[in-house]
């Protein structure tokens, strides 16, 4: 049994796989995938998988007890769940993952399963759409993913120029189109983030569906779903067949309430410059919770208000209270 496990964050990284490596043999297999990918598979049911792609660093740098996300999520729910951890910043375009998912598909693993999920955020949301094509009738979660980095098609996307020796062009390469055989697919992105944004707009079909979430980089909008518990719930729906555009909205309605989103938005707003947006937002997050930070910024628009400070239109401050409100 599995249940509970930990592992030391005093670990080296070597030590720490290793210790991977036990917990996955004890309840399903754990699996080098070459120099710098494994894979942790622990079985507990079959009627509901959860597929998550990790980084070493941000697993050893998040979780609590040190372990993949998806043993939080899932040990208690009793769901089966796969885990692909990479080493490196190289989006998985490794041949020896795209052998390991063929292998699944011929060993009909993913047929063993009611109910398929796959998950992933920024290079690891682009994995989890790019492999999601092993696992036809998969709910995708994606936190803004990338659609692919071959420099022909996202010479605009400069953010890693690492990236430019990666092969986006091989199997699994464009992950736009590897979700045509999903159930669903749920892309959820910064459109004030222009790269991001970019790329969420490559993501299309009648089984895509984009919420726009303005919080920043794909690292600090998968922190705020963590810590609301948002990843868990919003699978949960998706398992319960209640998951469909609205039903994730309203999931994300708790970000009203969660205080390191609505510092983020404030900062934004008040970066803008925009007095009037600024007493809106700081009385909408009063009216809920006594927060000094907002009062102070509440009482400080209010002065510049009185004192003739313009703001921008009514009709931009509808388009972003729309989103916070």
């Amino acid at each position: 049994m599995v249940a509970g496990a930990t592992i030391s964050t005093d670990l080296s990284d070597t030590d720490w796989l290793d210790a991977l490596r036990g917990i996955g043999d004890k309840g399903g297999y754990f699996s080098s995938l070459g120099a710098s990918h494994a894979a942790v598979f622990i079985e507990q049911s079959h009627d509901v998988l959860f597929v998550s792609f990790e980084t070493l660093f941000s697993i050893r740098s998040v979780s609590d007890t040190g372990m993949p996300m998806a043993f939080d999520i899932c040990d208690r729910r009793g769901w089966s769940h796969l885990t692909l951890i990479a080493q490196t910043q190289d989006w998985f375009r490794d041949p020896k993952i795209w052998a390991y998912f063929d292998r699944l598909v011929d060993y009909g693993f993913f047929e063993d399963f009611d109910q398929v999920i796959f998950y992933g955020a920024g290079m690891c949301g682009y994995a989890a759409a790019a492999y999601s094509v092993t696992a036809p009738g998969a709910t995708a979660f994606l936190v803004a993913p990338q659609a692919t980095l071959d420099r022909g098609l996202t010479e605009w996307d400069t953010r890693f120029p690492t990236t430019r020796r990666l092969d986006f062009q091989s199997r699994y390469g464009y992950a736009p189109d590897m979700l045509e055989a999903a159930d669903a697919a749920y892309v959820i992105y910064d459109p004030d983030e222009a790269e991001d944004a970019m790329h969420a707009s490559l993501f299309r079909g009648p089984n895509i569906h984009p919420f726009r979430y303005r919080r920043g980089r794909a690292g600090a909008i998968e922190a705020d779903l963590r810590n609301m518990s948002l990843i868990s719930a919003i699978s949960e729906s998706a398992v319960n067949g209640a998951l469909t555009p609205a039903r994730l909205a309203k999931h994300m309605q708790a970000r009203k309430r969660h205080v390191p989103y609505l510092r983020a938005l404030l900062a934004r707003v008040l970066a803008e410059d925009r007095p009037r947006l600024t007493q809106q937002l700081c009385r909408a997050v009063l009216a809920q919770q006594p927060i000094p930070r907002f009062k102070h910024h509440l009482e400080a628009a209010e002065r510049r208000l009185a004192g003739g400070t313009p703001d921008r239109t009514a009709k931009d401050d509808v388009s972003v209270t729309a989103d916070t409100s």
